[in-house]
């Protein structure tokens, strides 16, 4: 078994830790230029703009629940408006490539459990009636957020 293994190497005396290189010489206060700050608020856009579909799939599902509690059916012509207001909603605080994904995920709650109550996806007219209100919606709150970081990010002089 010795010999299968190599030999340790020697104990090497401690020796405390030497940088490899001077350190960098320190500039003067007046030469450095001061980085502007960052906006209010832009790690709470990122973070946002980063749960902004897992919120919308949990706003979706609430949706789905209250409009089942209250009677599905009665409220057919009002589920594709608060639908699409969701969309809207959701799309403002996603990231844009994020929007056929989130208009997808609204529009497969609306068809999947309004629409179809037994949980079922089809593609029957009014399927595809759901599916022409959620994707205008999610295009027009996705477009009104990308107009709005445009102006942010280049402000009239």
């Amino acid at each position: 078994m010795v010999t299968l293994h190599r030999p340790a190497p020697p104990h090497r005396p401690y020796l405390p830790c030497t940088p490899p290189h001077p350190p960098y010489p320190a500039v003067p206060a007046g030469d450095a230029a001061p980085h502007p700050p960052g906006p209010a608020g832009a790690a709470d856009r990122t973070l946002a703009r980063d749960l902004a579909l897992p919120l919308g799939a949990v706003g979706a599902t609430l949706l789905v629940t209250a409009l089942m509690l209250t009677g599905g059916t009665a409220h057919a012509p009002v589920a594709p408006a608060v639908f699409a207001l969701l969309t809207v909603a959701v799309s403002l605080l996603a990231r844009p490539v994020l929007m056929p994904a989130v208009v997808l995920v609204s529009w497969m709650f609306y068809d999947g459990f309004v629409v179809n109550q037994p949980s079922g996806l089809a593609f029957h007219p009014q399927d595809r009636t759901g599916l022409l209100v959620v994707l205008p919606a999610g295009v027009a709150g996705a477009g009104c957020a990308a107009a709005v970081r445009a102006v942010r990010r280049h402000p009239a002089r």
